[in-house]
């Protein structure tokens, strides 16, 4: 699977005859909405995405804080996006993707087949010296279908029995339950592994080399053909963890519900 792709790389496919579709997915937990940012400068090309809105659905506190969007609803974001089947796809944001990671993983799951994040995000272009625009994007609708399930799930009702290397992709003070800015309770999934996501991407953003991250992650337990799963505060930077795991070899399940959805049923909770 080829998960990244560098600015230049991207220049060179935005000027050619077959321009991916560009998705600028800026967030940020707690907001402000990343629309205001995306307007005083983009990518050119690039279409705003709402990750809360379109990449997620409202639901109840036991189905977590991003409960998967209906597969329709996902599908009609798409087409406004201008995505059609076929079409490559390049998603970034300004935190070195940890919010666009969601959009990776959603259209993989869905078959969209090339879809790839801008490695070292938005400031990797704007560092290249390439240009921004402060326009808002309204492509020609597309046409494509989606299907579900071409990447790995891990269902809420098979968490506790997992048999494999479950990693907490937040940051180590909330798995370790010091801090719980905004769920029920703090701590972790019993038999979980602390694996911050920000430990995959070097000090420039970028997405650490492949040898670097299957170190790391084979630090943690994770073997080769041994079953892993992620999960985070709601399924948003644990789609990160998978894009980390993909570029380090390995094929790894999500757990969209997370932590937000753990925390709010009355199960067991760890703090070690």
């Amino acid at each position: 699977m080829t998960v990244l792709i560098d600015a230049a790389e991207l220049a060179t496919a935005l000027d050619s005859d077959r321009p991916p579709v560009l998705l600028d997915v800026r967030w940020q937990l707690g907001g402000p909405p990343g629309h205001e940012a995306y307007l005083e400068g983009h990518i050119p090309g690039a279409v705003y995405v709402d990750l809360d809105t379109e990449l997620a659905r409202h639901g109840e506190p036991t189905e977590g804080r991003h409960p998967l969007p209906e597969l329709g609803d996902l599908q009609a974001a798409a087409r406004r996006w201008g995505l059609s089947d076929g079409d490559p796809v390049v998603v970034y944001d300004a935190v070195g993707n940890t919010s666009a990671a969601r959009a990776w993983w959603l259209l993989r799951w869905a078959g969209v087949d090339d879809v790839r994040l801008l490695d070292g995000a938005l400031g990797a272009w704007t560092a290249a010296g390439l240009p921004v625009a402060t326009d808002d994007v309204a492509p020609d609708p597309g046409t494509v279908t989606l299907t579900p399930g071409n990447l790995p799930v891990l269902p809420f009702e098979d968490v506790a029995a997992f048999d494999g290397v479950l990693l907490d992709a937040r940051a180590a003070e909330r798995y370790r339950g010091e801090v719980e800015p905004v769920d029920p309770k703090a701590g972790h999934i019993p038999g979980a592994v602390s694996a911050p996501t920000a430990a995959n991407l070097g000090l420039d953003g970028r997405f650490l080399a492949a040898g670097d991250l299957r170190t790391r992650f084979r630090s943690l337990g994770v073997e080769e053909g041994s079953p892993v799963a992620t999960y985070c505060g709601s399924g948003v930077t644990a789609a990160h963890e998978v894009a980390a795991l993909a570029i380090a070899g390995y094929e790894a399940a999500l757990y969209p519900g997370s932590w937000s959805q753990w925390s709010n049923h009355d199960l067991p909770v760890a703090s070690d």
